[in-house]
């Protein structure tokens, strides 16, 4: 289970534990009046407030015709009554006949906003007599907003097939920021080092940079050439010490800068377009001439050679390590 499922199932447990005893008693109270609509609606509307989060609540028979109204905490609509929800994502899968379900992550028909159902069988004398529903949006539930805290794994992802394709047709065209290479590295590792960005990137192919800035994290400085390789930009920037929660050393910065330039220059078909350095989450992140991308812990970057990029040897390491599959 990689970190994004693992994440997901999380959430989906703690939202379970949430609900699972107010379905179940709301399920119970709702048997003695399942004969009865309008005695149902009024079970559902007393019920509802033990689920302060829940949008709408309502009743499904067997067959998933809807049996009761649509309840929510300032209406009752008796006009969904007998509509058929057969064919909603939390019933097209496997139906808890006993018990209780939680459905998959859907988009809701009502306002295309993201939903999941709690979804409760009701028995009644040991017979099924159907289930009760409660929708959820996603962005009304606390436990969903605690997401992780850090991701460290390595993914590689492929790029449009169409350019794969087409790799070996086209070479490398030196940019404006290959000319200043060691320039703009010199810049960057100041910035990050001394200036607070805590996350940049290097756009070679369009000669551009992009940083976030601790002291406002939530927009992005954008850079053409001339200014990024002007020392006087860092003017533009305070005096700022390097971030105590970083996880990339302050002396790792322009290593890995300086390994970007490798990339970029080692060949002339497979080379790198883009490449970003978080110091916070200490995550690099590389596109090449492919299209493929990679994000990788910054350690684990600096430990592979060009022999695991290009399959060619170098100094650093054997030949025998695995090559990366096409980046």
């Amino acid at each position: 289970m990689d970190w994004f499922e693992r994440m997901v199932e999380q959430q989906r447990e703690a939202l379970a534990l949430y609900l699972e005893i107010p379905m179940a008693r709301l399920a119970r109270q709702c048997a003695t009046a399942w004969s009865d609509p309008s005695t149902l609606d009024r079970v559902l509307h007393d019920g509802l407030p033990e689920m302060p989060l829940c949008q709408v609540l309502y009743a499904i028979d067997t067959t998933g015709m809807q049996v009761s109204s649509n309840i929510t905490l300032g209406s009752v609509d008796t006009a969904k009554r007998g509509q058929n929800l057969s064919t909603r994502p939390f019933l097209v899968s496997a139906i808890p006949y006993q018990g209780f379900l939680l459905s998959e992550v859907y988009i809701s028909q009502l306002n295309d906003r993201s939903c999941i159902t709690a979804v409760q069988a009701v028995a009644g004398d040991s017979v099924m007599l159907g289930f009760v529903a409660a929708d959820f949006y996603l962005s009304d539930l606390p436990l969903l907003q605690q997401a992780e805290k850090e991701f460290s794994g390595w993914r590689q992802i492929k790029g449009d097939p169409v350019i794969r394709g087409a790799l070996f047709q086209q070479q490398r065209a030196r940019s404006q920021m290959d000319e200043r290479i060691d320039d703009v590295i010199a810049i960057m590792d100041e910035l990050m080092c001394e200036r607070g960005i805590f996350h940049g990137k290097l756009h070679f192919s369009s000669s551009r940079a992009t940083l976030w800035l601790t002291d406002d994290p939530y927009r992005y400085r954008l850079h053409v050439l001339d200014e990024i390789i002007d020392p006087s930009v860092c003017l533009t920037y305070p005096n700022r010490p390097y971030p105590a929660q970083a996880t990339v050393g302050s002396e790792q910065v322009r290593t890995i800068f300086e390994r970007f330039k490798v990339l970029r220059e080692a060949d002339e078909n497979i080379y790198l377009r883009a490449g970003s350095l978080n110091v916070i989450n200490g995550m690099v992140g590389l596109t090449f001439s492919c299209d493929g991308s990679h994000y990788m812990p910054a350690e684990a970057f600096l430990e592979k050679g060009d022999a695991f990029w290009f399959g060619v040897p170098d100094a650093s390491e054997s030949t025998t390590e695995p090559q990366a599959s096409a980046p």
